[in-house]
């Protein structure tokens, strides 16, 4: 029972920020009320808040969930597998479907919320958190604990491959898919960042 109850608050939860995330798109966040959101999920305002404390937490939810189904990929992987190989595999897995041109909507979405100072407070929080569930699940993977600095380090890297893959597909023109772009960034911490000039 549990489990069904975890899987519909996902998907409220996934409702309301899709649906946060077009309106802002389509009007600018001061324009949009928890009413507008909710109205467009298709639940109540009280709904909205019993999951989201504001529109600007509502619209970054979708990144940190998106890191926490990596880290439960990278859990997933074969335990005799490489690290970086089931870090890279989880990542590319995840993003399987982001091989397509980006929709319109969504890469507006990611540049408002990396432009808008209160979506971007919102969104650097929930980096944070995202942070340390790739930290967890890597230390696991390890059998480091989440406080040494291995299982940070490797985390703080895998968010900054995904950070800098995730910059240049919003700002590509013309438009770019994310999975070339991520499994090079992901190949380059692999390989230690070799020196392009070299």
């Amino acid at each position: 029972m549990s489990g069904l109850r975890e899987r519909k608050k996902l998907r409220t939860q996934e409702a309301l920020s899709w649906a946060a995330l077009r309106l802002t798109v389509e009007r600018g966040l001061e324009h949009v009320l928890v009413e507008d959101i909710a109205a467009e999920a298709g639940v109540s305002p009280r709904t909205f808040n019993n999951y989201f404390s504001s529109k600007a937490e509502a619209i970054a939810w979708r990144h940190l969930n998106r890191a926490r189904q990596a880290a439960d990929l990278i859990r997933e992987r074969p335990g005799a597998e490489p690290l970086w190989e089931s870090i890279t595999q989880a990542v590319l897995q995840h993003a399987g479907g982001e091989h397509r041109q980006p929709d319109p909507q969504w890469t507006a979405g990611v540049r408002i919320m990396l432009a808008e100072p209160a979506l971007f407070g919102e969104y650097l929080k929930a980096n944070a958190k995202a942070a340390e569930e790739v930290t967890v699940a890597i230390a696991e993977r390890t059998g480091t604990n989440a406080t040494d600095m291995y299982p940070r380090l490797v985390a703080a890297a895998v968010m900054a491959a995904n950070q800098a893959a995730i910059e240049q597909w919003v700002n590509a023109d013309p438009p770019v898919p994310l999975l070339p772009l991520l499994t090079e960034a992901v190949n380059q911490f692999a390989a230690g960042l070799p020196d392009p000039s070299a």
